[in-house]
């Protein structure tokens, strides 16, 4: 079945998957999932807490910061790890995109103690950046003091503190907010896939602690959009090709006149296609991983639209071929969909994203 090839001389990678592999059995996803819907959380306790116990969380931060200093390949075998389990846990927005950020501004004692605390589990810090529709929307900080609405926030609940994208006379500065602070007000809405997403408001807000200013925070934010991307497109491979293997096991044992509805060639040439699908996207997430420093944006671009157009697709056809079962709450693969179609709105739709990529390349 499709799979992310990388090279693997050391075998860290077979150890990612074989670890993700054992905390899935243990978390079981798509319990979780409903877990968490029932309760209208926005994370899961406890497998957060065994992302974190297991390194997850600081995979990509220097061992300075209390991380593993792993690279794009780690992080992308992990990313497709988890989307294969349907941990949904939103580990690409709450530990890829502020770490980067962490790791990409200029070095503090703050910065760098904020960065361990969200590595090892202690602080949840989700990033206010964007509006309604998802673009980037520094909040406007007029002296010491915040205002504005940020949206799209996962984890808002949970969260200890707030990482804040601002803006003061034309400059970018980075804020970093604790939970609950004066004129902070924190609405919620369910989610597609059974989080919760958030809405945070500040009124007059001190800026407490300003973590850097200046043209470096545009390029550290622009370093943690591409790698949460990246990471992102490598989850939407892992659930697709997960969905598929799901469809294939149940259309090899549903058995329709007297034989598995696999054995009939019309399905037959449905998997198929759901099968070159899911190695396209896999096969664009090791490019993106693997690619050279000037060609990784686009790269990231490419596996992006490429790994969301292929799980939406590949799992809405994997509903059609359960049948009437496929439609039901009950039934495991309708949580696929719902998991591919939020990860594809996040950071970017495919048409975007490729917009993107044909402007970058006319420049380059």
């Amino acid at each position: 079945m499709p799979l992310i090839q990388l090279d693997d001389p050391d075998t860290t990678l077979a150890m990612l998957r074989d670890s993700v592999a054992a905390l899935a059995a243990r978390a079981d996803g798509p319990a979780t999932v409903r877990r968490r819907r029932a309760a209208q959380g926005d994370l899961d306790a406890a497998t957060w807490s065994a992302l974190a116990e297991a390194g997850f969380l600081a995979l990509t931060l220097p061992e300075s910061m209390g991380g593993m200093g792993l690279g794009d390949s780690e992080l992308t075998v992990l990313a497709e790890a988890l989307g294969r389990s349907l941990l949904t846990e939103p580990f690409a927005n709450l530990a890829v995109f502020p770490t980067t950020l962490l790791r990409e501004i200029d070095a503090s004692d703050a910065a760098t103690g904020l960065a361990v605390d969200i590595g090892s589990g202690e602080a949840i810090v989700p990033v206010l950046w964007q509006d309604a529709r998802g673009a980037a929307a520094p909040l406007p900080l007029s002296g010491d003091r915040l205002n504005g609405s940020a949206h799209l926030v996962p984890g808002a609940v949970s969260a200890t503190g707030f990482l804040v994208l601002a803006e003061e006379g034309g400059d970018l500065a980075l804020v970093h907010l604790a939970a609950g602070a004066e004129g902070m007000r924190v609405a919620t809405r369910p989610g597609l896939d059974g989080a919760v997403l958030g809405q945070v408001t500040l009124h007059d807000t001190p800026a407490a602690t300003v973590l850097a200013r200046g043209a470096g925070v545009q390029a550290a934010l622009d370093a943690a959009i591409a790698t949460t991307r990246m990471a992102l497109a490598a989850e939407l491979a892992g659930l697709a090709a997960r969905a598929l293997e799901i469809t294939v096991d149940y259309t090899s044992n549903r058995v329709q006149f007297g034989k598995s509805i696999a054995s009939f060639q019309a399905i037959q040439h449905r998997l198929v296609d759901m099968w070159a699908e899911a190695e396209f996207a896999c096969s664009a997430c090791a490019n993106a991983a693997i690619a050279p420093a000037g060609e990784r944006a686009q790269a990231i671009l490419a596996a992006k639209a490429r790994a969301g157009d292929s799980a939406t697709s590949i799992t809405r056809k994997a509903i059609q071929l359960h049948g009437a079962m496929g439609f039901t709450d009950q039934c495991d693969i309708g949580l696929y969909l719902k998991r591919a179609i939020t990860l594809n709105a996040t950071l970017g739709q495919p048409e975007e994203l490729r917009l993107a990529f044909l402007t970058a390349d006319r420049a380059a």
